[in-house]
């Protein structure tokens, strides 16, 4: 059996600002803390990615919004990578923690569906693992053109090219060997 990891991509505090809420945020955050616990069960490994911005802005590191939201806090075991780029592979230890773990097959989730979660994916096939795209635990916030919806689903049309796509529902974790 190959191994997975579960990957929670940027589901900080700062998503979650009052009158700024990622789309759907609660819905969002029950679903990522039902992986999390078949994950657990499984002995899958959980990785955290948290996004670092510069002083003044939401995710600035260190502050409050910077945090993971305390809904789906890591434990002890769990990989937590920082980032400053949309992609969390790049000038970060996220292939090599996982290298090292042996994954071959991430699942996907999180925030921001058209920046991180698109371009992590991407990265992710590139490099050769194989990708599942939690098609109904990644978000973002309504655009000029589109809502947040739209952008969502185009999203999980378009990134069936770089990965399978798969609804919470479906995914199935089972115990390594």
């Amino acid at each position: 059996m190959e191994n997975s990891a579960l990957v929670i991509i940027d589901v900080q505090n700062g998503m979650f600002l009052e009158g700024e809420e990622v789309f759907n945020g609660k819905v969002l955050l029950q679903g990522i803390k039902g992986l999390i616990k078949q994950a657990r069960l499984a002995n899958i490994p959980i990785v955290y990615i948290q996004h670092n911005e510069s002083a003044g802005y939401p995710l600035e590191n260190g502050t409050y919004g910077w945090e993971i939201h305390s809904e789906i806090s890591p434990e002890e075991g769990d990989i937590i990578i920082q980032k400053t780029t949309p992609d969390s592979f790049l000038k970060t230890s996220l292939d090599q923690e996982l290298i090292e773990k042996g994954i071959e097959h991430l699942y996907l989730v999180g925030i921001q569906t058209e920046v991180c979660v698109d371009t992590t994916c991407r990265s992710a096939f590139s490099k050769g693992y194989k990708v599942t795209l939690v098609s109904d635990l990644h978000s973002t916030w309504d655009g000029n053109e589109l809502t947040a919806q739209q952008i969502i689903n185009h999203h999980n049309g378009t990134l069936r090219w770089f990965a399978d796509v798969r609804s919470s529902d479906e995914i199935r974790f089972s115990a390594k060997a």
